[in-house]
């Protein structure tokens, strides 16, 4: 599997849009959707809601693919999250990849209390069957957008595992936006009636 394919955007302006041109640094490997192991795991129910009760999350998910440039889309609404459907779906081994904008022109954004999270917080998806999976923060991390932690993001994985991301750090328009990434690592730890 080769890495230099899709990078993440949405970190320039706030309440920016899938259509903007603002663009981060890092990169997705190629194929995620296509790594398949030796096991094949049953396919799991479309994610519709994320829900984070420790900052009052509760968002509906829109489906996030690539612009024509192969750089990943940011959700078109700055008060919903998105997922990445290239990747696996929340509760599918490997990591399920969301995105959120920070804030917009109105205060924060869906996102905007990512960074206060702490590790043993609770995350939900709410799937198109009804069912719900959590997930338990294991840490989060604030990255240069130069130096994207590429590998402990996308790359596939045995274990059901969820990142959810957003900008972060300082804000310079003259350097295109936010110049940091945060990332929230979570592990799967079932299902919930």
């Amino acid at each position: 599997m080769s890495v230099g394919a899709v990078l993440v955007t949405g970190c320039s302006e706030p309440g920016g849009v899938a259509g903007e041109q603002s663009r981060g640094s890092a990169v997705a490997p190629e194929g995620i959707r296509t790594f398949r192991s030796v096991h094949e795991p049953p396919r799991v129910p479309a994610p519709r809601r994320l829900r984070i009760p420790a900052i009052g999350v509760s968002s509906r998910l829109e489906r996030l693919g690539r612009h024509r440039d192969r750089t990943v889309e940011v959700p078109r609404r700055w008060h919903r999250a998105g997922w990445y459907e290239e990747g696996p779906r929340p509760g599918e081994p490997g990591s399920a990849v969301l995105l959120g904008h920070v804030d917009s022109p109105f205060g924060p954004a869906v996102f905007g209390g990512l960074e206060k999270l702490s590790p043993g917080a609770r995350v939900l998806v709410d799937r198109s069957d009804g069912s719900t999976v959590a997930f338990r923060v294991t840490r989060i991390g604030q990255y240069p957008r130069a130096r994207f932690p590429l590998r402990e993001v996308y790359w596939p994985s045995v274990r059901r595992e969820l990142r959810l991301i957003t900008c972060g750090g300082s804000y310079d328009a003259a350097q295109g936006g936010y110049q940091d990434n945060v990332v929230v690592f979570a592990v799967a730890t079932g299902n919930e009636p």
